[in-house]
Formats: structure tokens, C-alpha cells, sequence
């Protein structure tokens, strides 16, 4: 029977302003965290799959993620419980170099709930690529966070980055949906 797993892409120390040592915040990860948390708790409560993801860059020389570093794990308000999945990337696409698809052909997943950052990049790609691949997606915009980005010398705030991409993903791609509403697909 096909199923809706979700997945959450990134949610590393490294994003989080909280977290001492962060190399990397992002604009809003707590609070996207935190609703993820809650479809987290909804999805382990209805016995469906959790598939998490994580980044690290293949050398020192990158500016967070670290290999093996702590800023590269998975942050302790939506870490892995015995029994999910934790995929280890090294690209923005999580498809690309990864065992994701075929974690999710083992599973029966026809459908996806996506979270995490950053939104204009691995969230934006991994919902591209989940789609292209055919799968239905559904991305929380509530559990979702990026940062400011700088472009031809202007300054675009995370806030417009991050509603860019959602419509972007909603115009064309998937369901973009606050994490209440998705979490109707569940129940």
C-alpha cells in the first residue's frame, strides 16, 4: 500500500542561532524545528516513515558542516530515533550520491511532507528532484528556514528569500502548506 513519509532535510547544529558554535544560523530554524517537531511526533504516532537528512561538506575547507564536526549533526529537537533513516549528503540535491530513493522504494512511499533548509537550496532541490522523480510532495512553509542572501549588491531578507521559494515550489511543483494543514494527511 502506497504510504507518505517524511523527510527532513538539514535540521543541523550548524543552522541553529541557539546553538553555541553555530557556523551557520539561519533566519527562523528554531521555530521551523518546532513545527516540524510536531509532524515528527504525528508521523513516529501513526507508525509512518521518517527519513532524515544530513549535509556534510567532503573537506575542512568549507564554512560549516564540518566532516565529522558537531555543527554537522542533526540537532537534538528533531534527531533520529532507532529505526529511521539518516542519510549522509554531500550535495544539495539529497537524491543525487544518496540511497534516498531507493529507502523510499523500499518503503512504498508515493508521497512526501518535506521540512528543513535551506529553503532556496536543499529544499527547493530536493522537492524538484522528488517530483521529477514522481512523487506527490508536500512542503511545510512553517517548517522551513533560510537567511539573507546578497545579490548584484543588493541585500534580499530571508523572510522574501523564503517566500520566494515557497511560491516558486507551490506555482509549479507541490502543495506548499503550513504544518497544521499538512497534518491532516496523516490522520
Amino acid at each position: 500500500m502506497p504510504t507518505t513519509a517524511l523527510l527532513l532535510i538539514d535540521f543541523q547544529n550548524d543552522y541553529y542561532s541557539t546553538y553555541t558554535g553555530a557556523k551557520w544560523p539561519l533566519f527562523g530554524t528554531e521555530a521551523a524545528a518546532s513545527n516540524a517537531a510536531i509532524l515528527l511526533a504525528e508521523f513516529r504516532k501513526q507508525g509512518l516513515p521518517v527519513i532524515h537528512v544530513r549535509h556534510e561538506f567532503p573537506s575542512n575547507e568549507a564554512p560549516f558542516f564540518l566532516p565529522k564536526s558537531a555543527g554537522a549533526k542533526i540537532h537534538n529537537s528533531v534527531t533520529a530515533i532507532e529505526g529511521e533513516a539518516v542519510i549522509l549528503k554531500h550535495q544539495i540535491n539529497s537524491f543525487r550520491d544518496t540511497e534516498l530513493q531507493t529507502i523510499l522504494t523500499d518503503l512504498n512511499v508515493d508521497k512526501l511532507v518535506i521540512v528543513g533548509a535551506m529553503s532556496h537550496m536543499c529544499i527547493d532541490a530536493v522537492t524538484r528532484a522528488a517530483v521529477d522523480l514522481g512523487y506527490e510532495c508536500n512542503v511545510a512553509h512553517d517548517a522551513c528556514a533560510t537567511l539573507d542572501l546578497e545579490f548584484n549588491g543588493e541585500i534580499i531578507p530571508a523572510k522574501q528569500v523564503h517566500y520566494a521559494f515557497m511560491a516558486a515550489l507551490s506555482f509549479g511543483y507541490c502543495n506548499v502548506d503550513n504544518t497544521e494543514k499538512l497534518l491532516d494527511l496523516v490522520h
